[in-house]
């Protein structure tokens, strides 16, 4: 199937519409994930095969952006104002973030996902022309 048929046949949809909430960036029908954060073999309703995803760890590198400066905002927020022993505000912290962290990874990866191939976005590859000889 080519892009043209792949545009008529299916609507145009917004990474929101399938990256957050883990459907197929082509059809936003079928799942992306068979496990929690493994990506299904193909679609099941438009067959779309998913073998060019690669998300690699941008994932991660966003949860641990993002929980990672919630957390530390919330620990010194809570530390200057209510002064909590240490081992309270690690109660309430360590759970949280953990907690955090495995709520963002599936839907961010599933915005990756959404953005590579809403892109079109695959691994760089060098053409013979595009070759620069070594000058001695």
């Amino acid at each position: 199937m080519t892009d043209m048929d792949d545009l008529m046949r299916y609507p145009v949809l917004t990474v929101g519409q399938t990256g957050l909430k883990g459907k197929c960036p082509r059809c936003g029908q079928g799942r992306l994930f068979s496990g929690f954060l493994t990506t299904a073999d193909k679609c099941e309703r438009c067959d779309l095969d998913f073998a060019f995803i690669d998300s690699g760890d941008g994932p991660a590198v966003f949860v641990i952006f993002i929980v990672g400066f919630l957390a530390v905002v919330g620990v010194l927020m809570t530390e200057v104002m209510f002064m909590p022993p240490i081992w309270l505000n690690m109660l309430i912290w360590m759970p949280l973030t953990l907690f955090l962290c495995l709520t963002f990874l599936r839907p961010l990866k599933g915005l990756l996902i959404a953005q590579q191939y809403q892109r079109k976005a695959a691994e760089g590859t060098l053409r013979d022309g595009d070759r620069s000889e070594d000058v001695k």
